[in-house]
C-alpha cells in the first residue's frame, strides 16, 4: 500500500510542477518580475539550461546521466535492500524522485527548465516548486 501512496506523492509532485510551469510560461514574460509577497518572495520567470548558481550551463547529457543513474539505484535499493524503507523514507524518495523527474520532463520537452520562484530576504537562485520537492525530501 505505501509503494501506491509513494508513487502517487511523487506523480502528484510531478503534476503540481507541470502546472505551475505552464502557468508562469502562459501569464510572465521571459524574465519579468511579478511581486508576490513583499520582502519573501516575487515571480521571475527564468529559463535554465544549467543547475543551481548556474553551473553545468548547457550539460542536459550530463542531467539525464545522473537521473538515470538516480532512477536505477532506487529500482536497486527497493528490490535488494535487506531491510525495509520507513515509511518517511519513502516520502522522502518520492519526493525527490518527482522533483527530479518534473525538471527531467522540462530537460527533455524543452531543452531548459522553467524557474520562477525569486527569494526577496536573501540571495538565491531563482527555483521552481520540483526544487521545493527536491530540497525538501533531501532534507527529511
Amino acid at each position: 500500500m505505501t509503494y501506491l501512496l509513494m508513487a502517487l506523492f511523487a506523480a502528484g509532485a510531478v503534476v503540481l510542477d507541470q502546472w505551475t510551469k505552464a502557468l508562469t510560461v502562459a501569464s510572465i514574460p521571459l524574465h519579468s518580475r511579478v511581486p508576490f509577497w513583499d520582502g519573501l518572495f516575487h515571480f521571475t520567470y527564468l529559463q535554465n539550461t544549467g543547475a543551481a548558481f548556474s553551473s553545468f550551463l548547457g550539460q542536459q547529457w550530463l542531467f539525464a546521466l545522473i537521473f538515470a543513474v538516480f532512477t536505477a539505484a532506487i529500482l536497486w535499493e527497493y528490490f535488494k535492500k535487506p531491510m525495509p524503507f520507513t515509511t518517511l523514507e519513502r516520502f522522502c524518495i518520492a519526493a525527490i524522485y518527482g522533483g527530479g523527474l518534473g525538471n527531467m520532463i522540462d530537460r527533455v520537452r524543452m531543452g531548459y527548465v522553467v524557474d520562477m520562484i525569486e527569494t526577496t530576504f536573501m540571495e538565491f537562485p531563482v527555483f521552481n516548486v520540483a526544487d521545493c520537492f527536491i530540497t525538501c525530501g533531501c532534507i527529511a
